[in-house]
């Protein structure tokens, strides 16, 4: 896992367009367990900055639009939503056209522009007050790591390999919301 760890640091800090030869399964599945870990322990380190930012009041994160979203819907409708059908939708937007820049420099640019954009865009999970706005490069700083870290698997494996990166992910922290707090 160090190893993996080790290539996506040097590959976020240098992108490029380069595919990675090794096709057998057992290896890409390898890969796919440990970047799945690496995205989950910095959704898990992050997450007490959001709960500090709430005991200081600067944000509300009982007004998080995503829970607003799947106030009326099952649990099976949530999962289906949040782990099959957004990872789909945007992958496609997001990481599926980085491939489509050739050139080294166009190439690095499209990446973190389209990495940057993701993670802002999810800026509109939260009510828009001017701390959230202030915040915003911290609020978002989950999804522009994941999302980095999606794209990294999408050039190496391909996007059917991001898209499921991105729901699994999705799918650990929807299930972890489901177990009640006491």
């Amino acid at each position: 896992m160090i190893e993996t760890f080790k290539n996506l640091i040097r590959y976020l800090k240098n992108p490029v367009l380069k595919k990675d030869d090794n096709t057998d399964l057992k290896y890409r599945f390898k890969i796919f367990f440990q970047l799945l870990l690496i995205c989950i322990l910095t959704g898990l380190i992050l997450s007490p900055i959001f709960a500090l930012f709430d005991a200081l009041e600067w944000i509300y994160l009982k007004d998080h639009k995503v829970d607003m979203l799947f106030k009326n819907m099952t649990e099976v409708q949530i999962l289906l939503l949040g782990a099959l059908l957004l990872p789909i939708v945007e992958e496609t937007i997001f990481r599926a056209p980085i491939t489509l820049f050739k050139k080294a420099t166009s190439f690095k640019t499209a990446f973190y522009a389209f990495t940057l954009l993701f993670g802002f865009m999810h800026i509109n999970n939260f009510e828009t007050t001017k701390n959230v706005l202030l915040l915003a490069p911290i609020l978002v700083l989950p999804q522009i790591l994941v999302g980095a870290y999606f794209g990294y698997i999408r050039v190496r494996f391909g996007l059917l390999w991001s898209i499921l990166l991105h729901g699994c992910y999705n799918a650990v922290f929807i299930i972890l919301s489901f177990i009640p707090e006491f």
